[in-house]
């Protein structure tokens, strides 16, 4: 148990510093940072790392030991652009227990900027929310991590375990970021992400399977419509397909733990679509890309399986060769469940309560997450675990800043718990 009387001093520190924090925070929304577009807010946040004095590694992610991975996920874009950034606490004496802080820098893409109500970039701090493209999925989340391990520091404390504070890339489309981390060696006792997710900690989340859909089609001249094939009909027939098996799956929820009460927690998006070239042809090719979730427990080949056998069905309305094509774009990642009575939790839940005045809440998300990297392939807790949030992947995406102070203050009171904290000399 934490001492009262440090636990004070921490909660101090983490307020005498959060304007300073907040600034920081809004710094690096500034900094767009889409796929493959990440260097300059990593650059922020090493000038972060490397003024904290902690040990710097930065690296391109993509290596043989990655793409062989069961849990990779097949990238569409560059690997030689995207870096992985981590910061290393090493105690003069390791005596505490290690923790990993990890966060994602990559953002999605903003959506027509005049649909906002300011710049995607602007990080405006209005009516207790802090706006902008990222602000809450999850710069805040990056700046709690940094800025809960410097109010040890501002306490006049230091850790006596090893930590180290992740900033990876990739989690927005493939988790290939954090795998690439843990494969690196960079492995711990627990694992705290600060998502946005409304002061609660996630129990459980869906696996995820991105795939492009390729479907064929017959063109001709509309005066000979008839004698044609309109891909993008048929794609609307095979998208209707697949819109069965998610209801299916949805069927099964009451046979997965923690997903019984969730209303719909298989969901198919249908995300980018591109068809035909010419307004007076039938279009001979529709190309789509799905999002499909699935249950933990499930295999992501077994799943990917079954979404096979009903394209294959599809394919079947028609006599074309390769009618219907799909291929792995993007994640390949199963879904996770965090088992209750860890000992990380319990150290989360009493700094949550000094914090908050309330027990800590659990929930189910029907959402991707990088805890999946550490908890099925590091075998350790990860306690996914962050501030109030509106409008993530929407527009005028924003985080509510008291919120942040107060997940701030109790990733840090956990920090000085877990991994045990000594006088600074």
């Amino acid at each position: 148990m934490l001492d009262p009387e440090i636990a004070e001093r921490v909660i101090a520190a983490v307020n005498e510093r959060f304007d300073e924090q907040l600034a920081w925070t809004a710094d690096l929304v500034r900094r767009p940072s889409p796929r493959t577009g990440e260097a300059g807010a990593q650059d922020l946040i090493e000038e972060a790392l490397t003024e904290a004095g902690l040990d710097i590694d930065r690296w391109v992610i993509d290596s043989p030991e990655l793409r062989a991975h069961e849990g990779y996920g097949p990238t569409t874009v560059d690997p030689g652009t995207l870096e992985n950034l981590v910061g290393t606490w090493n105690p003069p004496v390791e005596r505490g227990r290690s923790l990993i802080l990890n966060g994602h820098v990559d953002v999605v893409p903003t959506g027509p900027d005049e649909y906002w109500s300011r710049s995607p970039w602007d990080a405006s701090v209005v009516d207790g929310w802090l706006y902008g493209r990222g602000s809450a999925d999850m710069k805040a989340g990056i700046g709690a991590n940094l800025f809960a391990l410097g109010a040890l520091t501002a306490a006049g404390l230091r850790p006596t375990g090893r930590i180290h504070v992740q900033s990876v890339v990739e989690e927005e489309c493939t988790g290939n970021g954090s795998l690439a981390a843990l494969l690196r060696g960079y492995t711990a006792d627990a694992c705290v992400i600060p998502e946005p997710e409304d002061d609660k900690l996630v129990r459980a989340n869906v696996g995820v399977l991105w795939f492009d859909v390729k479907v064929r089609g017959v063109p001709a001249h509309l005066r000979v419509m008839d004698t044609g094939q309109n891909a993008i009909d048929a794609a609307y027939a095979v998208m209707n397909d697949l819109r069965e098996l998610e209801a299916e799956w949805n069927r099964r929820k009451d046979r997965h733990r923690y997903f019984e009460h969730t209303e719909h927690p298989i969901n198919f998006n249908f995300g980018v679509i591109n068809g035909g070239d010419w307004p007076s042809s039938v279009p001979a090719q529709c190309t789509f890309t799905v999002r499909a979730a699935f249950y933990p427990g499930t295999s992501a080949a077994d799943a990917w399986a079954e979404i096979q056998e009903v394209l294959a069905k599809s394919a079947a309305r028609t006599d074309l060769p390769d009618a219907v094509v799909a291929t792995p774009s993007g994640f390949f990642a199963e879904g996770y469940v965090l088992e209750e009575g860890s000992d990380a939790e319990g150290v989360l839940a009493r700094a949550h309560e000094r914090v908050f005045g309330s027990e800590l809440e659990s929930f189910t998300t029907p959402g991707y997450l990088d805890g999946r990297v550490f908890t099925l392939y590091g075998n350790l807790p990860c306690l996914v675990y962050g501030p109030v949030s509106e409008a993530i992947h929407g527009i005028d995406e924003r985080v509510e800043v008291e919120s942040i102070r107060r997940i701030t203050t109790a990733i840090a009171l956990f920090i000085a718990e877990w991994c045990g904290v000594e006088p600074r000399p």
